[in-house]
């Protein structure tokens, strides 16, 4: 799953796994985490349970992710 975060939303300095450098508060980024399929039609993918897995990242890193080693 990934939502993007305006910068007045932010409020928090966090790490770019991408980078590693910080992204600071007022600063739009993307969070990211997984997001389990599960046996159910009403709701088919878990997200409530990958809290613990969000990552912030800068837009441009999550973008280039696949360009990194």
């Amino acid at each position: 799953m990934v939502r993007a975060i305006t910068g007045a939303a932010t409020g928090k300095t966090y790490r770019c796994p991408g980078c590693d450098q910080e992204i600071r508060p007022g600063t739009p980024h993307v969070v990211t985490w997984p997001a389990y399929a599960r046996n159910s039609d009403l709701q088919p993918w878990d997200v409530d349970s990958a809290a613990d897995w969000r990552r912030h990242w800068h837009t441009a890193c999550w973008r280039a992710r696949d360009r990194r080693r």
